[in-house]
């Protein structure tokens, strides 16, 4: 009897392990950079112009061989707020960011104008080969000298580094207290390209078009904090947090050649869509409210940063801030509904404040997290690892989920062979007397109606 509970409990073990599908690929417990030289390093640290513990990954983005970091610059001592590192190089988990396209694109010059790249948060690659890079604009928002310039967008050609564009946004659509943190790029066209930059502080979001060379600001209520999310808590640490719209994603083309925009306040529990037709023009979206749609709640204690749509599947992923966690939605799912929601992946260790997401171009899902909370309000201790990457391939981050796109005899043949696989392995090592432990459907589903039963019961 004991051997069969035995049994059970470890069935139950690996099932909720097989949930979780990503793998570490990168970790650091301090951030460094690829200086000219090791002079060069200590001259920067002697200068302070590199702080180590004042440097936090926030934003990631991947395109071809390189793996995108930005450092933002809220404290002084950040050297390079865009940097990347090489993904065949395997040498370390640990790897040093290499600025980018150069230093010199971080560096003020000698007649005191800012640097090339100043203070972006998140970025993103577009099928057409463009790095755009939302710069907020800001150095020190975490300490009392404070250094404002311009927000911008600024545009490399990813084939050879060069910049592109650079475009600062007009004075009439930057408020006192704008922040820019998140940008999604509708890249149906490369020519007729549209980007969206949320403004948190000042809730709107601001259009950008490629062709046109110009932007407008689009506000609407749904982009407003929720007075009722506003509280966080995370790893012991409780905050107030009241930033606006946050987590911007878009679909693919829809059949009118427009995209979902899927939006969301980090200060809300609720998710939002709209259709990129209102966006691209400034007067439609301010004379058509009702064009933006609640689509529902992911629950309690469920605020979330950054959120992404992988346009193969159609699953929306998202983070959990206060959950220590990410999950997903399937956008062909009519219904928002906690129960249409799956977990991809919940640790209290690894997985403390997941701040990014990204799906490349080969359909493999990117998280960053990086404990950014115990930065801000404490300290992160250089001892542990305190910054991690996760990736899987889409396909294994959504298996056995809600999100699962397998079709549902499929799915459950899958389940079942995992099942009998995992119990035939456990039988031999809880008897390796019995030889080679065969065990019927029939049985394996005892065992999994077992299983819940004693679930229930505890």
């Amino acid at each position: 009897m004991e051997g069969f509970k035995t049994l059970i409990l470890l069935q139950l073990v690996y099932l909720c392990g097989c949930m979780d599908q990503l793998h570490i690929v990168y970790e650091w417990k301090e951030i460094d950079y690829e200086f000219p030289s090791p002079e060069a390093r200590k001259q920067a640290i002697d200068s302070k112009s590199f702080i180590p513990e004042n440097n936090i990954p926030m934003g990631l983005e991947i395109y071809e061989d390189k793996l995108f970091i930005t450092v933002p610059r809220w404290k002084s001592g950040v050297p390079a707020s865009l940097n990347y590192i090489n993904l065949k190089d395997n040498s370390t988990t640990s790897p040093k960011l290499i600025p980018y396209p150069s230093w010199a694109a971080h560096s003020t010059d000698m007649d005191g104008k800012p640097p090339e790249i100043i203070s972006p948060f998140r970025i993103r690659a577009d099928r057409c080969g463009r790095l755009w890079v939302l710069d907020n604009g800001k150095i020190g928002n975490l300490e009392s000298n404070v250094t404002k310039y311009p927000p911008s967008i600024i545009v490399y050609d990813l084939k050879t580094d060069n910049l592109l564009r650079k475009y600062v946004f007009p004075d009439d659509q930057v408020k006192e207290d704008s922040g820019f943190a998140n940008i999604a790029v509708e890249d149906n066209d490369c020519e007729n390209t549209y980007a969206y930059a949320g403004d948190l502080g000042k809730p709107a979001v601001v259009v950008y078009s490629w062709e046109k060379n110009e932007s407008w600001r689009i506000t609407h209520h749904y982009f407003h904090p929720d007075p009722l999310a506003c509280d966080f808590s995370v790893k012991g640490y409780n905050f107030s947090w009241t930033d606006a719209i946050f987590g911007l994603a878009l679909s693919g083309p829809n059949p009118d050649n427009f995209s979902t925009l899927y939006f969301h306040p980090m200060a809300s529990y609720d998710e939002f869509a709209v259709s990129t037709e209102y966006l691209r023009n400034q007067s439609l979206a301010e004379n058509n409210f009702n064009a933006f749609k609640l689509l529902g709640s992911r629950g309690p204690n469920a605020q979330s940063s950054a959120s992404f749509v992988d346009q193969k599947t159609g699953v929306l992923f998202y983070s959990l801030v206060n959950l220590n966690a990410v999950a997903c939605w399937k956008t062909s799912n009519k219904e928002y509904l906690m129960k249409n929601q799956g977990r991809i992946y919940m640790n209290d260790e690894t997985m403390v404040y997941p701040t990014d997401i990204k799906v490349d171009f080969k359909d493999n899902l990117w998280i960053l997290s990086n404990r950014m909370p115990i930065w801000m309000y404490g300290s992160l201790d250089n001892a542990e690892v305190n910054f991690r990457i996760f990736s899987a391939p889409v396909v294994d981050a959504i298996s056995h989920t809600a999100c699962d796109i397998t079709p549902r005899s499929d799915i459950l043949d899958k389940f079942v062979n995992k099942i009998k696989n995992a119990t035939n392995s456990i039988v031999a090592k809880i008897n390796p007397n019995s030889g080679s432990a065969t065990i019927s459907p029939l049985s394996v589903l005892c065992v999994l109606l077992l299983s819940w039963i004693i679930t229930f019961i505890v």
